[in-house]
């Protein structure tokens, strides 16, 4: 059996003092930066976490759960992180919130500070634009939030189930041109799957399949509809609620009472606004306290990881 590092042996290892390894560990920004990147290294590579106890003595509890979202500002993240402390304070663990903003090299130094800070896990809020085999030091302890990854623990949202039941509500009520806003493709889950499951439904129904996507922002989606509007068209579905708010201005502004608008998100601004538009949950709170729960049954069971999806409602 391996012996488990101790800061003794994290010490000898780089060359410095006990008291040096404990105030790297602590961030003392008086530790000399050389002498830092040396200890911090020799850390790395070993792969050591501080013992629960050394780690408790740190930061006085001896729970402590990393959450890196990639954008404060989001809407269904907050949502999602909402769900996620329901779960976590109610197990006695407190919760450190971070910011990504799509960022790769962000994530990197953020899960280096959580390691020094020994939190027990961490919940990530994945992007395209993430490397991650980075995250495989952390498999064990590590819940993806909106991407999948083999042998990693994930849970995503119901992208196409969202929009599959947004399609077939409004074709049960006799739509049959149905417009599509989305997000550039290039993003995974929001932008890609949301699309395919509109072009999916479009094939199996044989209707028009017609669709402009671009960036995330409510001048996006008024733009994108004032380019995909025709008089033929009778519903419009946003892959999310902040088109949908865009959209919504430009049916209002061209006075286009005939045309359903449909968003996913169930963003409370978008109902105060325009109650008028139809809005689906993708699962986001729920998606929330599924990888809370998930997490804990990693760390306090030693759970394999697994896959969910949140279910969709309305």
């Amino acid at each position: 059996m391996t012996k488990r590092l101790t800061i003794l042996d994290i010490a000898k290892l780089s060359g410095v003092g006990k008291s040096t390894v404990s105030r790297v560990l602590n961030q003392d920004p008086n530790v000399n930066p050389q002498t830092r990147d040396r200890v911090e290294a020799v850390i790395r590579e070993h792969g050591f976490e501080p013992s629960k106890s050394a780690r408790a003595m740190r930061t006085n509890s001896a729970r402590l759960v990393g959450i890196i979202v990639s954008r404060l500002d989001s809407a269904s993240e907050n949502r999602a992180v909402r769900g996620m402390l329901e779960i976590l304070y109610a197990r006695g663990y407190d919760a450190m919130l971070m910011e990504s903003e799509f960022d790769p090299q962000k994530v990197d130094e953020h899960l280096a500070l959580l390691a020094r800070r020994g939190v027990d896990g961490v919940i990530l809020f994945a992007f395209s634009a993430l490397d991650l085999e980075q995250l495989r030091p952390w498999q064990n302890k590590l819940v993806l939030m909106a991407r999948d990854w083999p042998q990693m623990a994930s849970v995503c949202y119901d992208d196409q189930g969202a929009i599959g039941r947004i399609l077939q509500q409004l074709y049960a009520d006799g739509s049959r041109h149905i417009d599509f806003i989305g997000v550039d493709p290039s993003d995974a889950t929001t932008g890609a799957l949301r699309l395919q499951a509109y072009q999916q439904f479009c094939a199996q129904q044989q209707l028009p399949c017609r669709y402009l996507t671009g960036s995330l922002d409510v001048q996006s989606g008024y733009d994108l509809t004032a380019k995909l509007l025709t008089p033929m068209t009778d519903a419009v579905v946003c892959a999310t609620d902040t088109l949908a708010l865009g959209a919504a201005k430009y049916l209002q502004e061209q006075q286009r009472h005939d045309v359903k608008l449909t968003g996913v998100g169930n963003n409370p601004l978008l109902h105060f606004l325009f109650p008028q538009v139809q809005s689906i949950d993708p699962g986001y709170k729920q998606a929330g306290r599924l990888a809370a729960e998930q997490l804990l049954l990693q760390l306090e069971q030693d759970a394999a990881p697994c896959a969910q999806i949140a279910p969709s409602h309305s």
